[in-house]
């Protein structure tokens, strides 16, 4: 359960880890940094996107809490430091995504709740954001503001996912789904070569994530199994539903990679389109990982991101945190 900092990616100051357990029984790993101020803005919580972990996000988090924030972050099932269901632990695997909900509660009731300031924030990207749309419009996320970077609202290599859902759902029918997706290996995408890489453009950052992810070893997952393809599939379908944005109430701020080769743009502007409280926002240029981008591309993003958050005024009517 504890963070493995590199030479290039040390631990920010302050980090309490600690291990929560899911009503299922589930252990995350999850960290959490108290704000560097007598005075927090309130608390940010991450939702990192698949096969992350929470040595990714370091800089980040060193931003966020020089912007005056609470930072929690955790691994969801199946990835990072927290519990695998295979015996194979480089496996991107969950049976369903209604599991990652558990996951959520679990952090909800046993961090938010008892440990942070309020107003809360969910930052969240790629799978993490999908996951994070999917709760709010259910009213099911324990945050107050939503940011959406680079939502997987569709795939982009697959261009018939109504298809892809039917073959994983026969695959997954027929006892495969724990098998990796066709094609699937070990091999974490943060440390294959940089050359053609879909997550960023930054060969600095991304050489700092691929250390990071050889020393955290079996932390780092490699592809995803039929069986999460399939949950993910079913997951985007609904999310493509037109009343799925519209039931979403909570103000949202949606983030797209104008370059994203990994999930697609396009369908992350349709959906913002019809948020009752919410825009989007087009990155010309810019790759996956919209925060592990060049600096070009990565400043704007944070200052967006920054400019969403609650501000001192809307900290100074929040509600405290209770325990």
């Amino acid at each position: 359960m504890k963070l493995v900092p590199t030479a290039a990616n040390p631990v920010p100051e302050g980090a309490i880890v600690s291990r929560v357990v899911a009503r299922d029984g589930a252990p995350l790993r999850v960290a959490r940094w108290p704000a560097r101020t007598d005075k927090p803005r309130g608390t940010v919580v991450i939702f990192q996107g698949r096969a992350e972990f929470v040595e990714k996000w370091f800089e980040t988090i060193e931003d966020l809490l020089a912007m005056g924030f609470c930072v929690v972050a955790f691994d969801w099932r199946g990835q990072g430091g927290s519990e695998r269901t295979l015996a194979d632990p480089r496996k991107g695997h969950v049976g369903r995504f209604g599991l990652y909900a558990r996951d959520v509660e679990a952090i909800a009731a046993q961090v938010l709740k008892r440990e942070c300031p309020k107003p809360h924030a969910v930052l969240a990207h790629s799978m993490g954001a999908a996951i994070a749309l999917d709760l709010a419009r259910r009213g099911r996320l324990p945050a107050e503001r939503l940011i959406a970077l680079a939502p997987m609202l569709g795939i982009v290599r697959v261009k018939h996912p109504t298809l892809a859902y039917y073959a994983t759902t026969l695959a997954w029918l027929l006892g495969f789904g724990g098998m990796y997706v066709p094609g699937g290996g070990e091999t974490s995408q943060t440390t294959k070569p940089f050359a053609g890489n879909p997550l960023t453009s930054d060969r600095l950052r991304y050489a700092r994530n691929a250390d990071a992810a050889a020393a955290l070893g079996e932390g780092a997952i490699g592809d995803p199994t039929i069986g999460w393809a399939r949950s993910a599939f079913a997951l985007m379908r609904r999310l493509a539903e037109p009343r799925a944005a519209l039931d979403i109430r909570l103000p949202t701020l949606v983030i797209a990679a104008g370059a994203d080769r990994v999930v697609s743009a396009p369908a992350a502007e349709r959906f913002a389109s019809r948020l009752k409280t919410g825009n989007a926002l087009v990155v010309p240029g810019a790759r996956h990982e919209l925060i592990a981008e060049a600096d070009s591309i990565r400043e704007p993003v944070m200052a967006a991101i920054e400019a969403f958050l609650p501000q001192p005024a809307d900290v100074a009517t929040a509600a405290p945190a209770r325990g």
